[in-house]
């Protein structure tokens, strides 16, 4: 969640600084980070189900 707050303010601080050529990288780290925290996600909600079934 702080990488999702940390993004925006990351964008703005370096499109003022004349730097905005290097967030092209932003989407190598956000979009295998977004798949891992949803397959950490799915892995709560099928325990969570597991555990209430037994």
């Amino acid at each position: 969640m702080a990488l999702c707050c940390f993004t925006p303010l990351l964008v703005i601080i370096l499109g003022t600084v004349g730097l905005s050529a290097w967030l092209a990288w932003l989407d190598y780290i956000l979009l295998p980070g977004l798949a891992i925290f949803l397959l950490i996600l799915g892995i709560g909600i099928w325990r969570l189900k597991k555990s209430h079934v037994t």
